[in-house]
């Protein structure tokens, strides 16, 4: 008798559902938001009529001129090395298209891009520091490799009623069915969350109540890393409107309440190759492992990038805890190995990321630095802790079975970790990480700005 579980998935039987013009008009489609993430992590759009768009989409080079400085302005400051002057063209990608329910009061279109230099002639085609572009590379350079990766995420939120002071929307227990009773704003809000990704055609696994004031997670996937990053783009966005049109403010902010759990934005990666799967972790599996905890400490600088994240950071607190290790079905640590004994549904939970991080560069940093192991063939020199926590651990025992790091505990730490890990940095790109840690400083300064604790959540509240 098997025991294994799990659904199993391939890349090559996940449905990538791409809409198209027609599509459009079919559905009585008047607009298109024309969407980018910025390095700050802010979805921007612009909108436009469809007729213009249908123009723009048969044109020779099918995009909207956006300033330069929009890739990475925070309010109104432009980090160092950013200008008011020049311009990019945001080239738009057809395979991203798709109707998208929930945004606005009738079904919109909606689109992603990639950032390109207008002059092409003098400057060459690419923005180094484009998000979908890095991600796209990490993608191309796996598939040259013979590996593929299937990739799910968990999008945790909070339903505010208040941000100014910040007030949750109810108090309820984790999965407690009271968190969703029939009448409620919350019981609507996610089931019409859920009605919106289903029409949008956004792989809903599934939705629930978690454990803290206000706190709801809904997870979807599985799809290719650049379907996945868009999805959750289009889920963020489905559920702020959503939450907005029932009169509540939904934030993505890592850790509002102290004294409750934190919100993340756990990725589920599995590994595909020409490798048969078998009770043990592949070759594969183990090399790309151990490649994420060779850089893991620089990693954090795009999964954990607000000086918030490190107030979800903590041992015995739900968050993966401080120490860089990994442990089967163990959340206690920033990766868990999950459905081991399933090997065709086993997968690594990554537990390291929250809603601040930009999905694309998260992802990018992530499959770079788990390519990088395979390549290298690099030997999983840590053992799995199991299911003692590493902070309970003796230094002794964490020593034995190769914990030596700690997480980044600030995000000033994260980024020095980022600038000094050299292969991460040269695999990205010198350019990208400099632009990158620019903004995030400015983000991370602008955030802080407050005098009060209290002033400076509700900032962060509203800006995530």
């Amino acid at each position: 008798m098997s025991y294994e579980h799990g659904v199993v998935y391939s890349p090559n039987k996940i449905e990538a559902p791409t809409s198209t013009l027609e599509n459009l008009r079919d559905h009585g489609v008047s607009y298109v938001r024309v969407y980018w993430v910025d390095l700050g992590n802010v979805r921007r759009c612009r909108v436009l009529p469809i007729q213009y768009f249908s123009d723009l989409v048969h044109s020779n080079r099918p995009g909207v001129n956006v300033a330069s400085v929009g890739v990475g302005l925070v309010y109104l400051m432009m980090p160092e090395g950013f200008s008011g002057v020049g311009e990019y063209l945001y080239v738009i990608d057809m395979s991203s298209l798709r109707i998208l329910y929930g945004v606005g009061s009738r079904p919109i279109g909606a689109v992603l891009g990639r950032f390109e230099q207008k002059d092409v002639a003098r400057l060459g085609r690419e923005v180094k520091w484009d998000p979908r572009t890095a991600l796209a590379k990490a993608v191309d350079t796996a598939k040259s490799a013979g590996i593929e990766f299937l990739v799910g995420f968990e999008s945790e939120f909070i339903l505010l009623k208040s941000t100014d002071p910040v007030v949750p929307s109810n108090v309820h227990q984790w999965s407690g069915t009271t968190a969703m009773l029939n009448g409620s704003a919350e019981a609507a809000i996610l089931e019409n969350i859920a009605d919106a990704l289903r029409d949008s055609h956004i792989p809903l696994q599934m939705y629930h109540a978690e454990a803290a004031p206000g706190q709801y997670e809904i997870v979807t996937g599985p799809a290719n890393p650049m379907k996945a990053a868009d999805a959750v783009v289009y889920t963020r966005e489905i559920i702020v409107n959503v939450a907005a049109k029932h009169g509540l403010h939904a934030t993505f902010a890592p850790r509002p309440f102290m004294y409750s759990a934190g919100s993340s934005t756990h990725a589920h990666v599995s590994i595909h190759s020409s490798i048969q799967k078998s009770a043990e972790m592949t070759v594969h599996e183990k090399s790309f492992l151990a490649g994420i905890l060779d850089h893991l400490p620089a990693i954090a600088g795009f999964t954990l990038p607000t000086p918030a994240s490190y107030k979800r950071v903590g041992d015995g607190v739900w968050s993966g805890g401080t120490y860089v290790s990994y442990g089967t079905e163990n959340r206690e640590a920033p990766v868990r190995l999950t459905n081991a004994a399933s090997p065709l549904s086993r997968n690594f939970e990554l537990r390291f990321i929250d809603g601040t991080a930009n999905p694309y560069f998260a992802l990018a940093a992530i499959l770079a630095a788990g390519m990088k192991g395979i390549e290298a063939k690099q030997a999983l020199q840590m053992s799995d802790c199991g299911t003692k926590m590493a902070a309970e651990m003796t230094e002794a025992d964490r020593q034995e079975i190769g914990i030596k790091k700690r997480m980044p505990l600030t995000v000033e730490e994260a980024r020095d970790n980022l600038k000094a890990d050299e292969v991460l940095v040269d695999v990205l790109g010198k350019e990208l990480v400099e632009k990158y840690l620019a903004v995030n400083k400015t983000l991370g300064d602008a955030l802080t700005q407050d005098k009060t604790d209290e002033a400076q959540l509700t900032r962060l509240v509203e800006y995530f």
